[in-house]
């Protein structure tokens, strides 16, 4: 496996901490267009970008991000495919509320050390869940070379089953980054190619 996985730039949910989960659109603020900016300038000095099979979550921020990297890249963004197992984990009922306002609700629903979901969310998906589609995305991907480009918690349990990761709930994950990160995954390891300056955890779910 030869992937570059980038997580998506800051949308407008995310500066507000807004839960945004499988939301179809939330868009990307200036600083995440700026922060998409920097991406697709970074993968274009890389070297490593020409020749990849695009590969994206159909969520609008992903979908936005991904347009400027290509436009970086010289790709048409026709040639990203859109798969649904790339989606973030789908935080259910909590989608579309404010963390704060979850928290003063029920209490603390994330652990500040990991910067994940320590409860599972009403109505959505656990870590488990996420592994099994990705798992699933995987065995059909042909061997060839990847740019991919995806959320916070997806990239993070993505990672954990390529690369590896300290184990949560039943699943290896891998540590956070920031928003508008680009990693290079490669013979079960991986590597920064860029970092981003966005948020962590669970801010930016």
């Amino acid at each position: 496996m030869d992937m570059i996985l980038a997580r998506h730039a800051e949308t407008v949910f995310n500066a507000a901490a807004v839960m945004q989960g499988r939301m179809e659109h939330s868009p990307l603020t200036r600083a995440g267009i700026a922060q998409a900016e920097a991406m697709g300038a970074a993968l274009a000095a890389s070297g490593l970008a020409p020749g990849r099979d695009l590969w994206v979550s159909p969520s609008g921020r992903t979908q936005q991000t991904a347009a400027i990297i290509g436009e970086h890249l010289g790709r048409n963004f026709s040639e990203w495919s859109l798969d649904p197992r790339l989606l973030e984990i789908d935080v259910g009922e909590w989608q579309g509320r404010s963390h704060a306002d979850i928290v003063a609700e029920r209490g603390a629903i994330s652990d500040p050390a990991r910067r994940l979901l320590a409860v599972p969310p009403p109505g959505g998906e656990w870590f488990p869940d996420i592994a099994r589609r990705l798992e699933d995305w995987l065995a059909g991907l042909p061997l060839r070379p990847l740019l991919v480009i995806s959320h916070g918690v997806t990239c993070r349990v993505l990672r954990g089953l390529l690369a590896g990761g300290e184990p949560w709930h039943g699943v290896r994950i891998a540590d956070d980054v920031p928003q508008g990160t680009i990693l290079h995954l490669r013979d079960g390891g991986e590597r920064v190619l860029h970092l981003g300056n966005g948020a962590h955890g669970m801010r930016a779910a």
